[in-house]
């Protein structure tokens, strides 16, 4: 299929590995020029130079912590007016709910409601003035189906989702979508390491309790990156104009529910 996004601009956050990386790739294949963004500038770099070989676009990196004032301001500056806004970031860690304390959860929010807000503030006023542009919020499943270990993860994705319900719906009539996409567990350094903390609570290996994991899923196995990558790019893509304010579940059926 033919996404009808070649030759647009996208900036993708947290795209040096993992599910970003994966969103990367499919945009990239679909003709759109990059500006990619993370922490650490040597996987950034290998990234970006595996999307140039692979698929001829542009490609800008700008390593810097999309967390921080002095990060977003270091990755706008780089990046100028773009079509497309993939907002990623890590998730907090794992843990129990008396052990979170008030900063605990300002930096959860700070990365996961706050920076993405920022960024929508500041892109989408160019998008709305050509009146074309796409933005997609990479949360979590634990948005629909709390997960209870990840609880300064559910606030926050919560939190950044209520933003996105209204905003969305503002935006639309100019051209630009507001969406969401939640992750169920993929094929991540994310996914290693919730694996081994549960390994490490319970009592068994990793491959213990990834074998656990996987076979807990109605697929018998967890996603992929390129598989999320390319629900990305259609959200992204022309064809994903009537969508807004959802949030997509990806998470091979994980979430037993009807509706």
């Amino acid at each position: 299929m033919d996404l009808g996004i070649s030759g647009k601009r996208a900036l993708v956050c947290a795209s040096s590995k993992g599910l970003g990386r994966g969103c990367a790739f499919a945009l990239a294949e679909a003709g759109v020029d990059l500006i990619l963004n993370a922490r650490g500038a040597e996987a950034l770099e290998q990234t970006a130079q595996e999307i140039r070989d692979a698929h001829g676009v542009s490609v800008t990196t700008v390593a810097a912590d999309i967390t921080t004032d002095e990060g977003r301001a270091k990755v706008l500056e780089a990046t100028g007016a773009v079509d497309i806004l993939v907002n990623n970031a890590g998730g907090p860690p794992p843990g129990f709910w008396s052990d979170w304390e008030r900063d605990d959860f300002i930096k959860a929010l700070d990365a996961n409601m706050l920076a993405p807000i920022a960024l929508m503030k500041a892109l989408l006023p160019g998008m709305i003035d050509k009146g074309w542009g796409r933005v997609v919020n990479i949360t979590s499943a634990s948005v629909r189906s709390p997960i209870a270990q990840l609880g300064l993860s559910n606030s926050a994705r919560a939190g950044l989702t209520g933003y996105v319900a209204g905003t969305s719906r503002q935006v639309a009539k100019h051209g630009v979508t507001i969406n969401n996409l939640l992750p169920g567990l993929h094929q991540t350094d994310r996914a290693v390491s919730l694996a081994q903390a549960t390994a490490d609570r319970e009592g068994i290996t990793l491959d213990e309790a990834a074998a656990a994991r996987d076979a807990a899923n109605p697929t018998g196995r967890i996603g992929t990156a390129s598989e999320f990558g390319a629900t990305c790019a259609f959200m992204c893509s022309v064809h994903a104009g009537f969508m807004v304010g959802q949030n997509v579940l990806l998470d091979g059926g994980a979430f037993n529910s009807t509706v």
